[in-house]
């Protein structure tokens, strides 16, 4: 894969894990390819040509033992490898805030990218937190809710939370932004439209 990834002249990678089909469960470490992420990003690295995310997880992975060792984790891709972190969607920059500084005092240096995927529509927030345990602030949970009868409405909400989480997250150091957009570029496009400003 590493070949024909090369071949097409792709030098990036995001090195994850990844989910497991929805209709099969996670295999036991022992039983996979890579048991870890680490182990991917050891064998990339070993072969040389690219340069690597990890995935980081603010609000801590959900099959994470503790906060301590997610975090171990994440500096453990970081030494095996990683150039630099990409984390997880979060709602609440504090979140972001904490697990670089814990990064920091684990050992890692890397650069973290923060993730951030503006709300578009009101369903989204139920599965924000089953998919991917993330934590809705009250009062952005309390705009999507007072809006959630006219879908433009959650859309500016959205719009609005993302864009005030960028610019402090710009303001306070972070090295760029990462944006998930689910093939819905709409909103991402207006707030670095207002970034820029």
């Amino acid at each position: 894969m590493l070949d024909r990834l090369t071949g097409h002249g792709i030098r990036h990678l995001v090195a994850l894990r990844g989910d497991a089909p929805k209709d099969m469960a996670v295999k036991p470490a022992g039983q996979r390819d890579f048991g870890y992420a680490e182990d991917l990003v050891r064998h990339v690295k070993k072969r040389g040509g690219f340069k690597m995310a990890v995935a980081a997880y603010p609000e801590t992975h959900a099959e994470a033992l503790s906060p301590e060792d997610d975090v171990k984790r994440f500096a453990a891709k970081a030494a095996a490898g990683g150039d630099w972190g990409l984390t997880q969607l979060f709602f609440d920059n504090a979140s972001y805030f904490s697990f670089v500084e814990k990064a920091r005092a684990a050992g890692s240096t890397l650069p973290i990218v923060p993730g951030i995927m503006p709300v578009t529509a009101h369903a989204q927030l139920a599965r924000f937190k089953t998919m991917f345990s993330a934590r809705i602030p009250k009062e952005l949970e309390d705009r999507i809710e007072a809006a959630k009868a006219d879908p433009e409405a959650v859309i500016g909400e959205g719009i609005d939370w993302a864009t005030r989480q960028c610019r402090e997250l710009l303001d306070r150091g972070a090295p760029g932004i990462h944006f998930y957009t689910l093939n819905r570029s709409r909103s991402t496009s207006e707030i670095l439209s207002r970034l820029r400003k």
